[in-house]
């Protein structure tokens, strides 16, 4: 097979650069490496690394650069990992994403079982989470999940079923929930799974993401527009919003040091206020 890792990225050069950097360690090699940014800046010194990544440049929105990597590969590509600029994959991901696709043709997405998950946990270096990776017990069998959507930081899908498919521009900068809805319409077209036997850490570093306000505003706009769409169940999505909304309006009154709680607890209100006016628009944080 042909595959290839998909990341991008803006703001976050150095970052890219070790992440990209770690994937010439893969038992398996990618096909091809293809880094989609925004500005050049973005990317210093990537295309000088071991494997020579590709370099692709856009509008700004995870949403848009992902569609330019798409468009891209097509022709070029059996399968496509998307990787976020700040996921660590265990060495064995690539070649154990491949295994499943040879052996399971029904399987149009594969997404891992995470070690860890920064994001819930205030982040992780990259030191923190290759020891994750090395300490993590080996599971023989692997154990196999059906899933109805995959994890954007860490998913494979194979082309050949994909064909057509975009990330859903509407869902600008951040793309707040954009995996939903690719990985809905994706699933649509064949079965779609996580596995024990792929997988790594996500750091979620905060540098370089969108602000509280228009984070806050997404959390509930972009459900409310995919769920409206069909590409978001009702029920996963009204919980989503009651739990991010109920985390900002409590940690508001001591936020974390690296969260605007308070921003996203504004960006939550002015959302709802355009709800109950009709006038609720994922874009609006554009002009936020």
């Amino acid at each position: 097979m042909r595959i290839f890792v998909v990341i991008a990225t803006v703001g976050r050069a150095a970052l890219v650069r070790r992440t990209v950097s770690l994937l010439a360690r893969q038992s398996r090699p990618a096909d091809g490496i293809v880094v989609a940014s925004v500005t050049p800046r973005d990317v210093a010194g990537v295309d000088r690394l071991l494997g020579k990544p590709e370099i692709l440049f856009s509008e700004k929105g995870l949403c848009r650069q992902r569609n330019r990597a798409l468009g891209a590969l097509e022709g070029r590509a059996d399968a496509i990992i998307f990787f976020d600029d700040d996921f660590i994959p265990a060495r064995d991901y690539i070649a154990n994403v491949e295994a499943l696709f040879r052996a399971k043709p029904q399987v149009v997405g594969i997404t891992g079982s995470l070690l860890a998950d920064g994001v819930l946990h205030g982040g992780y270096t990259i030191e923190q989470a290759q020891a994750m990776i090395a300490d993590a017990p080996s599971r023989f069998p692997p154990t196999i999940v059906e899933r109805q959507e995959l994890y954007g930081c860490n998913m494979a899908i194979r082309v050949a079923a994909a064909q057509g498919l975009r990330f859903d521009e509407n869902l600008p900068l951040y793309g707040w929930q954009e995996d939903v809805d690719f990985t809905n319409r994706l699933g649509r077209r064949g079965s779609m799974i996580a596995c024990s036997s792929v997988t790594g850490v996500h750091l979620g570093v905060s540098g370089g993401r969108t602000s509280g306000k228009r984070l806050g505003y997404s959390q509930v706009a972009n459900i409310v527009y995919l769920k409206r769409k069909g590409t978001m169940r009702a029920g996963f999505g009204n919980r989503l919003m009651t739990k991010n909304v109920l985390a900002n309006t409590l940690r508001s009154v001591k936020p974390e040091p690296l969260i605007d709680r308070r921003g996203r607890l504004l960006g939550n209100v002015l959302a709802v206020v355009d709800c109950l006016r009709g006038q609720v628009d994922p874009r609006k944080i554009l002009e936020m």
